[in-house]
């Protein structure tokens, strides 16, 4: 193969110059056939490995006399490229620091400004005598098991980030959605700039835009456990959507659904909030798991009784918005804002994690006259009561009286 790799670039350089070899490995289709005629597998990913080991090995000691000098390889080998075109500068007389510039870089732009899931293992070097160079260095996917290879050419390269490449070969095209970060694509230079302006400001001013970031977005930390506990509930919140439930004989166009009772309009409450809140209101998703339960039994077990009646308002609700019969929809947003008024009646008093606790063995207590139900099946009737027979006092300040509309 190096025996057949050297003949090839000799006969090109007869016929045509170095110029023509140089663009000839500049080219991916070349490149391939190339691979296939030495007597790789033509459809490998090898052949980038073995073309670039064998075009090394079969000009070694006629370097100069080609004025080609490949450096570098796989692994190891990359990194020595640097060493081994100082030692080609040193041999053709020319300045190899432009050579060692132009190595780094594009190692960069391929392993950091295009980030496609490939990562550059193997970077091959090819110097001219005049100062021409090319570049063929290959990535690889762990994920896919496929590898990628890129092509560089410093004939009418004009900018390292500006489409760069001469070509880019790969054993399959992108996966299905996947997503690319390319930096060196001409559209990418409002992006390039804002990252220079980053950099020169400094470390500080960057890290700190970080931190003001990351306090701007909203951060949801789960526990690992299953069961809910107080302190993931802002208490008077909870209380203030069953507080509603008390209050149902205020909501007359509610109170026309056969069945409609306290704790269905607790979970409407909740319901309600959902559709009308803010996204700040959120940043305690546990309550919400109050309306109805979870299959897991935490809080308690799904109350299927309730789901299904609440279900059943909030269909028969939309259905006669869509016929301009909005009265039950309004109802409902009448629920949320009164939630929100005792939400801050309750604010002003001592409203701690025993209202939490009371909601919770209520629940239990009655979930099996509530159809409850979990993945492992119904819940059975409790044996004995629980002592909790009563909400806590919460000594409002104020009668909790809605107005009426």
């Amino acid at each position: 193969m190096a025996r057949m790799a050297r003949l090839i670039v000799e006969a090109i350089m007869l016929h045509e110059g170095r110029e023509a070899v140089l663009e000839r490995f500049s080219h991916p289709f070349w490149f391939q056939a190339l691979g296939g005629l030495i007597g790789m597998d033509w459809h490998s990913s090898g052949i980038t490995t073995t073309t670039l080991a064998a075009l090394k090995r079969g000009l070694r000691g006629a370097e100069t006399e080609l004025g080609l000098w490949p450096c570098g390889g796989r692994g190891k080998q990359s990194r020595r490229t640097p060493e081994e075109l100082r030692k080609a500068g040193e041999a053709s007389g020319f300045d190899a620091e432009g050579w060692v510039r132009a190595s780094r870089l594009v190692a960069k732009v391929d392993n950091g400004a295009l980030q496609d899931g490939f990562q550059i293992y193997l970077h091959g070097f090819i110097a001219a005598a005049d100062g021409r160079w090319v570049v063929v260095q290959q990535g690889i996917s762990n994920e896919r098991g496929t590898a990628r290879r890129y092509h560089w050419s410093s004939h009418e390269l004009k900018s390292f980030v500006d489409a760069p490449h001469v070509g880019i070969s790969c054993g399959s095209g992108p996966e299905p959605g996947a997503k690319i970060i390319n930096l060196a694509d001409p559209g990418s230079d409002p992006a390039r700039e804002l990252i220079r302006e980053l950099v020169q400001e400094g470390p500080e001013a960057f890290l700190e835009g970080v931190r003001a970031a990351r306090r701007a977005a909203p951060r949801l930390f789960m526990p690992a456990r299953h069961e809910v506990r107080p302190r993931d509930i802002v208490p008077e919140r909870l209380a203030a959507a069953f507080e509603v439930g008390a209050h149902a004989r205020d909501f007359p166009e509610l109170l026309l659904t056969p069945g409609l009772g306290p704790r269905t309009l607790g979970s409407l409450a909740l319901i309600a909030e959902t559709i009308h809140g803010r996204p700040a209101r959120f940043r305690d998703p546990a309550r919400f798991s109050f309306a109805h339960g979870g299959k897991d039994g935490h809080p308690f077990p799904v109350a299927t009784k309730v789901y299904d009646e609440t279900l059943r308002i909030l269909r028969e609700a939309v259905q006669k918005a869509k016929m301009g019969r909005d009265e039950q929809m309004s109802a409902l947003q009448r629920i949320d804002e009164q939630a929100r008024r005792f939400e801050a009646a309750l604010a002003k008093v001592e409203v701690g994690d025993h209202t939490v606790e009371w909601h919770l063995a209520k629940e239990r207590r009655m979930s099996h006259a509530h159809g409850g139900r979990t993945a492992h099946g119904w819940a059975p009737p409790l044996d004995r009561k629980p002592r909790a027979t009563s909400p806590p006092d919460l000594q409002l300040p104020l009668p909790l009286k809605i107005p009426k509309s």
